[in-house]
Formats: structure tokens, C-alpha cells, sequence
């Protein structure tokens, strides 16, 4: 098999599992997405809290990476990372992003966009000592988003400071934390036959949420 454009053309999946109605949603959007999470970890799927993490660059272009879910409240959808990556400077200069989590199996898809603010240290330094040691190092040692000269640099930098804190606690670097997504928009999408998806959209205004139906 050859991957052309006959093939990506003729590549689809027709959707039947499920629909979504208004009178289905939550007239609070956070605990709609909660319920379609439960959903997600009820069917077992591998890593429900995988997202996509989209932002945009001084120029206005956008970039887009998967990273995890580790929290969500009335607050926003919370993650944690580097703050010297490229999406840390990127959050920087434009503090604000779209996220999209994707489940296949259940059909659904859920789009989030919203302003994005640092957690405090304290909430960073509490999720970073529930870490495993070795996750720990990892982020002491890798300079994410920097050039490396190669794979054995970093696995050597790695042992370095893993020798070194043999039977120690391991510090939070000033230069990681999490971040938190306070939503703006959120739509829930439910995969449908014939592409006549169902779209249901959630608008802030003035503290309030509105509910929409959208075409798809």
C-alpha cells in the first residue's frame, strides 16, 4: 500500500456511535467536559487527558504539540512544562491558546480556547514532588526546546544529576510550572453520519455562558 492522494481521498470513517443535543449539555460547559472525560476513562481509552496545545509565535504563526491534562476546575484546564520552551516564550509574548482533546472511539472531540496564565509556585512545586523521581530529573536536565548536539548529551546530563541526587529530594527548577487555560470557548463535537455533525458551543460573555448550536 502507497500513501497518495487517491488513498487519503478515499480514507474516511463514517460516524454512528452517538449524537448530541442541546437538552444533552450541561448548561455549565466545565462539567459537561467532565462528564465527557469520565466517559473517556470509562471506555479505558489510552491517555483521555492527551490534548493538544496550540499557541502562535511572534510573527502570528501558529504552533501546535501534545501535551497531558493535569487538572481542570471552574478555574480552567491546567498543564505543566517548561517555561523556556517555545510555548513558554510563545505564552509569553501572547498569553493566549487553543487546546483540543480527541476521542476516536467515543466519536468526540472537545475545542477549548481562552487566555492562559502561570499557576503559582506553590500549586507548581505541589504537582512537581507527585512526580517520579526520574520525571523529576528529566526536567532538570533536558533544556526543552534548545539544540542538542546530540542524543548522549542528554541521557549523560541526565545520569550526572541522577548520581547526584541519589537519597535527595529534588528541587523544582525556577524555569518549569504549569500554566492554566481559563476558557473563553468551549465546543463539543460529536461525530455524526454523512459529516452532519453535531457542534454544541459555549461563548463567555461578561462571566456568563452561552449556548449555541453550531453547523458543521
Amino acid at each position: 500500500m502507497q500513501v497518495t492522494n487517491e488513498f487519503l481521498q478515499n480514507l474516511r470513517q463514517d460516524y454512528k456511535s452517538a449524537s448530541l443535543d442541546e437538552s444533552d449539555v450541561d448548561q455549565d460547559p466545565i462539567i459537561q467536559f467532565k462528564k465527557w472525560f469520565q466517559h473517556a476513562v470509562d471506555a479505558q481509552i489510552y491517555e483521555p487527558n492527551v490534548m493538544t496545545l496550540a499557541t502562535a509565535d511572534k510573527a502570528g504563526r501558529p504552533d501546535a504539540r501534545i501535551v497531558l491534562l493535569k487538572g481542570v476546575d471552574t478555574d480552567g484546564f491546567r498543564f505543566f512544562t517548561n517555561y523556556l520552551s517555545a510555548k513558554g516564550k510563545e505564552l509569553k509574548r501572547n498569553p493566549y491558546a487553543a487546546l483540543v482533546f480527541f476521542w476516536p472511539e467515543l466519536e468526540r472531540q472537545v475545542r477549548i480556547e481562552g487566555t492562559v496564565e502561570k499557576l503559582d509556585k506553590e500549586t507548581s512545586e505541589e504537582y512537581f514532588n507527585t512526580r517520579p523521581i526520574d520525571s523529576q530529573i528529566g526536567a532538570v536536565a533536558s533544556p526543552q526546546s534548545q539544540v542538542i548536539p546530540n542524543r548522549a548529551f542528554l541521557e549523560e546530563k541526565f545520569e550526572e544529576l541522577k548520581a547526584k541526587s541519589a537519597d535527595k529530594d529534588i528541587a523544582k527548577p525556577a524555569h518549569w510550572g504549569g500554566y492554566i487555560v481559563k476558557p473563553t470557548r468551549i465546543e463539543f463535537w460529536q461525530g455524526r453520519s454523512s459529516r452532519l455533525h453535531d457542534r454544541i458551543n459555549f461563548e463567555k460573555v461578561k462571566g456568563i455562558w452561552t449556548k449555541t448550536r453550531l453547523a458543521p
